[in-house]
């Protein structure tokens, strides 16, 4: 029997459990997602991201004691070496943001002397530079590109005002602290998907951590992982208005184009993080006087479900929130690293617990048993 025969063989790996883990689970059918038996709904409504990162790593929320030491590392943590940010300063301005983060996350590990070290507490600490830092490349790329100096980051913020801070220059409000906040969160983890899965994948092998990361980065580049949140803004500006969201989506359909925003792998509804994101867009358009973007979202929603049957994913409407806020589209991607490093880092605490190295087979399609010739004989 071949593997394309097996019951076991499934293109892409759909379904396919490729391992165990306490971080996260989805329920495709009844649309739950959930981070060590915490629904993200409550997660959003009553926690902070460093509260998630620490529930992440350690499988259980801290106390305040706990967290408050947790937080101190993590602000400790964000600078990035200076020597970094000089070689960012080199790079050809208009390359792709995850094109500079992906180099800026494999410097990191060069400027780190403790990148090679192991045992959990090393790779703990590790995970956690990983997580403030992937914040300040991604401020201070957006930066440099422009022309201007990084900021520095500072001690006294949370971690999305301070992301916020260092990439505007100006400390944010409280909504819009809260806002990312929420955003972070949701995008923390998402199971093994693509970029979690391809971390796990490269720390199997007892490699560096930074070297899992930058595997990590360079998945999620990917217009079918992280990218798609970039498209779905970059279709709403093509449609213009929402008066012309409805026509535009049906003639799209009809010419077999793909909609990005919608349809998942695992969900078989409504994604959870989508409602939330929904709430949050509408009220970041209402507050900035902008409803534009929401509205069209929202026809867009309505004409797919109706024309294809089709629930939105996380990408539809997390894309007018960020760019109301005033958020560069091309930025979405990292900003989306920014929140799931902290996923990654725990997955990868978490193979390095109970390493086995990831050495799936593959289906053979091609002749077998051919007969050598030799070189001068071949026609």
């Amino acid at each position: 029997m071949s593997l394309a025969t097996s019951p076991a063989f499934k293109a892409g790996l759909e379904d396919v459990v490729a391992g165990t883990s306490d971080i996260c689970f989805i329920d495709g059918r009844e649309g739950r997602l959930v981070y060590c038996g915490y629904d993200i709904a409550e997660l959003a409504k009553h926690s902070s991201f460093e509260e998630v990162t620490y529930l992440l790593y350690n499988k259980r929320l801290p106390n305040q004691a706990e967290l408050t030491e947790f937080d101190a590392k993590l602000k400790a943590a964000r600078a990035v070496p200076q020597e970094v940010l000089d070689i960012l300063k080199a790079l050809p301005k208009d390359i792709h943001p995850m094109a500079a983060l992906r180099t800026g996350v494999s410097l990191l590990g060069n400027f780190d002397p403790h990148a090679e070290e192991t045992g959990r507490e090393a790779y703990v600490e590790t995970c956690i530079k990983l997580t403030a830092q992937m914040a300040t490349l991604t401020a201070a790329w957006e930066r440099i590109r422009n022309g201007k100096e990084p900021v520095a980051p500072r001690t006294d913020l949370s971690h999305a005002a301070n992301f916020l801070y260092m990439l505007k220059g100006e400390e944010p409000d409280e909504f819009e602290a809260h806002v990312f906040d929420v955003a972070l969160i949701l995008h923390a983890d998402h199971e093994l998907n693509a970029s979690t899965f391809s971390a796990r994948v490269t720390i199997a092998t007892l490699t560096d951590i930074y070297s899992a990361i930058t595997s990590a980065v360079g998945t999620l580049k990917g217009p079918l992982h992280g990218g798609a949140n970039e498209r779905v803004m970059r279709m709403e500006q093509e449609i213009g208005d929402a008066a012309n969201a409805e026509a535009w989506i049906k003639e799209a359909l009809a010419q077999k184009k793909k909609i990005m925003g919608f349809g998942h792998r695992v969900y078989r509804t409504k994604d959870p993080r989508a409602y939330i994101l929904e709430a949050l867009s509408e009220e970041v358009g209402r507050r900035a006087g902008n409803t534009k973007w929401f509205e069209m979202t929202r026809v867009i929603e309505q004409t797919v479900l109706r024309e294809k049957g089709l629930y939105p994913n996380v990408d539809l409407y997390s894309g007018s929130a960020y760019f109301v806020m005033g958020i560069p589209i091309d930025l979405f991607t990292p900003i989306f690293a920014v929140s799931r490093v902290a996923g990654w880092t725990a997955h990868i605490l978490e193979q390095l617990s109970n390493n086995r190295i990831i050495r799936p087979r593959a289906e053979y399609t091609g002749p077998e048993r051919l007969e050598y010739v030799p070189l001068e004989q071949r026609a």
